[in-house]
């Protein structure tokens, strides 16, 4: 296992999703690199396993992707993960990525809970062909262009955003869209409150607003030509 990166997918919600194959590696490498100290001691905890931990995020990354690889290459059996999902999914890591690589690390990634499938195959659209975008930008005018580009795409577009922008992200559907856009929200996947909300964007705008609702979610666009 030495001079290897492991990324290893750890659950989104559910604690139980986590594999067997997993749990054996967080529990044999000797450094494990996370986003955010907080949320890795209490997923780590809940398994019983206690191991020297690195914190690299948006921040910090330019500074201590070095300071990894100097780890790995002294022998330090290493695996990264993020606060839940799979590692550079929408994510930090892929400049230790391309140090390891440049330096002959073996990069292993160690598959497991995403947002995206579960998103897409409950979704109940036909999900053979779908256009992953992620994240849409903050800024006002670069989130418009990137919206109006979008809307040229006639397929299934899958949208991320932060909890505390869930009812902006759908604001922008239903006006960039249109209000009849169909569209399901997956929200809290894996959770004990999880939910489809499926219907029109503008429907499923005023569930959000109703039910206040603010928490992890997937958006799905059917922007197919009808």
């Amino acid at each position: 296992m030495n001079r290897k990166l492991f990324l290893v997918s750890t659950p989104i919600g559910n604690y139980d999703d986590i594999t067997l194959r997993a749990l054996d590696i967080l529990k044999k490498v000797d450094l494990i690199v996370c986003e955010e100290y907080k949320a890795a001691r209490r997923m780590l905890a809940h398994y019983k396993i206690n191991k020297e931990l690195v914190a690299l995020n948006e921040h910090n990354e330019n500074e201590v992707a070095d300071e990894i690889v100097a780890e790995i290459l002294n022998g330090k059996i290493t695996a990264l993960i993020s606060d839940c999902g799979t590692p550079l999914f929408s994510e930090p890591g892929h400049l230790l990525v391309d140090f390891c690589i440049a330096q002959g690390i073996e990069v292993v990634s160690v598959p497991g809970a995403n947002s995206l499938l579960p998103a897409l195959t409950g979704s109940g659209y036909d999900i053979e062909k779908f256009y992953y975008y992620g994240w849409l930008s903050a800024k006002k005018d670069i989130r418009r262009k990137q919206l109006l580009d979008l809307k040229r795409i006639k397929e299934v577009i899958v949208l991320m955003d932060t909890p505390y922008r869930l009812k902006r992200i759908l604001s922008d559907v239903t006006n960039f869209f249109g209000s009849a856009t169909p569209v399901v929200l997956a929200y809290k996947l894996t959770m004990k409150d999880e939910k489809y909300y499926r219907g029109s964007a503008q429907k499923v705008m005023n569930i959000a607003e109703k039910n206040k609702l603010k928490g992890e979610f997937v958006l799905i666009v059917n922007n197919r030509k009808k």
